[in-house]
């Protein structure tokens, strides 16, 4: 059973890896009180505690009741009251329409979260298991998870790269990080130059003293660092276009250009949905998105609101179909 995973960025750590990895390879060296025979033993704890284990948090929720959020909200509210209003005088054609959309919505915004929880999932899988490292001037192996910033550490032909590190001595490496960035070929890394968790090495030998690890990696910092603030930006406005388009499937059994609105309706519509562009493409009251965001946001609802109306007729063809087929039977 597949369970989605949720992360804690420590914002305090990501500023700290940034500068690291920015830094010349001596002062990075020197930031990191470390050498070529590697940290002392003694002071690992310590470090452990400071930056925290290499790997990548997680906290799991089962995925049952992760698809039922999706029927959770302000919208979906509005929707459900629809169809139990349908219920209750009988209109049963309107009431499994509705419901259909609201399984469809619900089932799409689900498998759209489930495949990019797998997509990260197989990422994660290709991180290092173990690690050769130098302590106290000798070369040990040890879980990969219990690397800390200013190890130095060996990597060679066909090993898997187990934490983001910059090269010190020996090289150049060809790496292998096509999982990471997409480039198709591999990179040369010679001294100073950084290679990333996750990546391979393809031919060389070297070794490199490790700068960033668990979400403080090239890896944790394009999959987990996001703007939370922007985020919520989008789902406000994804939220307020979307509500709105869905009032306009649910409100005739035929196409939804078949019947013009109300003259109210309209001028609702638009002004509410000016206003709310407006805001997050400005960022009054909440982060700016822009406008290339903005019009990213709207196409994905329309799209879904043209799949969704043509849907919502082929169900009720289908309906219709039964009922009279089952009133010709009933009057034989």
């Amino acid at each position: 059973e597949q369970e989605a995973p949720t992360v804690t960025v420590d914002t305090d750590q990501s500023g700290i890896y940034r500068k690291l990895k920015s830094q010349p390879l001596q002062d990075l060296i020197r930031e990191l009180a470390t050498s070529q025979e590697g940290l002392d033993k003694t002071g690992i704890e310590d470090r452990l505690k400071q930056y925290g284990y290499n790997e990548i948090p997680e906290k799991k929720h089962r995925p049952f009741l992760k698809f039922l959020t999706y029927f959770w909200g302000p919208i979906p509210w509005m929707i459900e009251t629809a169809a139990v209003l349908s219920a209750i005088v009988h209109h049963w054609p309107d009431f499994t329409i509705i419901l259909v959309l609201l399984l469809a919505n619900a089932s799409v915004g689900f498998w759209e979260e489930y495949q990019a929880g797998n997509a990260i999932a197989s990422l994660k899988a290709r991180l290092a298991l173990n690690a050769r490292v130098r302590r106290s001037a000798e070369w040990i192996s040890i879980p990969a998870r219990e690397l800390v910033p200013g190890d130095v550490i060996r990597i060679r032909l066909g090993d898997i790269v187990p934490a983001d590190a910059r090269i010190m001595e020996g090289g150049p490496v060809e790496v292998d990080q096509s999982a990471l960035t997409g480039e198709s070929l591999t990179v040369t890394c010679d001294k100073g130059d950084a290679v990333y968790s996750g990546s391979i090495i393809r031919r060389g030998v070297t070794n490199a003293v490790v700068y960033g690890t668990g979400l403080n990696t090239y890896f944790g910092e394009r999959v987990f660092h996001l703007d939370r603030n922007f985020i919520q930006t989008l789902i406000y406005l994804k939220l307020s276009v979307a509500g709105h388009l869905t009032i306009f499937i649910t409100r005739t059994r035929r196409p939804f250009w078949s019947i013009r609105p109300a003259r109210i309706l309209i001028l609702a519509v638009l002004g509410t949905q000016m206003l709310a562009t407006l805001l997050a493409v400005y960022g009054f009251l909440m982060p700016p998105i822009g406008w290339n965001w903005a019009l990213a946001v709207w196409a994905y609802p329309l799209l879904w609101f043209v799949i969704n109306d043509g849907i919502k007729l082929a169900a009720y063809r289908i309906l219709n179909s039964n009922r009279t087929l089952f009133a010709g039977r009933h009057a034989g």
